[in-house]
């Protein structure tokens, strides 16, 4: 019975002993490395806000209509296709002499409905950005009491992303071969690859991608968009021979 015991634990125990083994990682080296592609932006997104405020509601609502409209005439007028002119953010709500004043001042002024305030927000995505000082300029005039945001953006995003993470793989393999050839040794296959998380892709579409100011391609215009900076990082581990 001992014997037969005996002969069961080491069936039993070898199994483990050479999954340890095999768990065992090869010479390693680890390396990292970064890229970043830099393009001008083909298109823009303005996003509009109107607001209108009367005692009567509806002709609130009739002049933040009217306004609208005109933005929307203006985004035809500038080939702005349909699809990409969205109205959103409808709020209808009601305004007092004390909104504006500090927290603390309301309690000692007497409290005065002024009237009701409509307002609108309208995003339109610009594809021509030679058209940006006119579209701008007809928008400022129709009306609009705020330009909420202004986001310069490319359409190629994907392929300039790709084209960063090759960069970035390429840098990567360049650094350990540098590194594994300061030590007498080379690099083989890659063990992992690893795409960096904290880079963030998608910031509302910037993607990683800040503007920079930059000169103008246009000598008559009055805005420069700059560039954008789209990156990536990865970390790669490769086998030392």
């Amino acid at each position: 019975m001992k014997t037969f015991l005996f002969l069961l634990f080491t069936l039993v125990a070898f199994p483990i002993a050479a999954s340890a083994q095999n768990n065992v990682e090869p010479p390693l080296i680890t390396v990292t490395g970064q890229a970043e592609v830099r393009v001008p932006p083909d298109e823009v997104v303005f996003t509009l806000a109107v607001e209108n405020v009367d005692r009567d509601m509806v002709v609130a609502s009739k002049r933040t209509d009217d306004s609208v409209r005109q933005i929307l005439a203006i985004a035809r007028k500038n080939n702005v296709k349909p699809e990409d002119v969205q109205t959103s953010h409808i709020s209808v709500q009601p305004k007092y002499n004390t909104d504006d004043l500090p927290y603390e001042s309301r309690d000692k002024v007497k409290r005065v409905l002024v009237g009701y305030e409509v307002s609108k927000t309208i995003a339109i995505r610009l594809r021509e950005i030679s058209r940006f000082d006119d579209l701008l300029a007809d928008v400022l005039k129709a009306g609009i009491t705020r330009l909420s945001n202004l986001e310069f953006r490319d359409s190629q995003i994907r392929k300039h992303r790709d084209e960063a993470r090759r960069m970035a793989i390429r840098a990567a393999q360049e650094k350990a071969r540098l590194l594994a050839g300061e030590i007498g040794q080379s690099i083989g296959p890659a063990y992992s690859i690893t795409e960096d998380s904290g880079v963030d892709y998608a910031r509302s579409m910037n993607q990683n991608v800040t503007t920079t100011t930059g000169a103008s391609s246009d000598s008559d215009s009055a805005t420069a968009p700059g560039t954008l900076s789209v990156t990536a990082q990865v970390t790669v581990r490769f086998r030392l021979m």
